[in-house]
């Protein structure tokens, strides 16, 4: 999984590809467990781009998409939101791969 440098990346990569962006933070205990399930996720869902989002360095980011939990994920697809699983809560792989399966490409 890439990190996400900069806004106009963000934008850039939600507008031209199929792409799901985990929001996450170095202090995040939940981000942590489902870090070393993501590889193989990222497998399975190989159609999209994945990319990790600093909550705390893409703050204003966070406020503008209405992320206020992490782990979260938001998915673009066509140049528009596809679909997005935003809580506080932990996911499980199960979750994350439900929620993938149900994106529209």
């Amino acid at each position: 999984m890439r990190d996400l440098t900069s806004t106009e990346e963000f934008h850039e990569l939600a507008a031209n590809s199929p792409v799901v962006f985990m929001f996450t933070a170095g202090w995040c205990p939940d981000c942590r467990v489902i870090d070393p399930i993501m590889p193989e996720v990222e497998s399975t869902f190989s159609d999209y781009t994945f990319v990790s989002v600093n909550r705390d360095a893409f703050i204003d980011l966070c406020i503008e998409k209405d992320i206020y939990g992490i782990p979260s994920f938001l998915a673009y697809a066509n140049g528009s939101e596809s679909g997005r699983l935003v809580s506080k809560d932990r996911k499980t792989q199960e979750e994350i791969e439900a929620f993938l399966s149900n994106l529209s490409k």
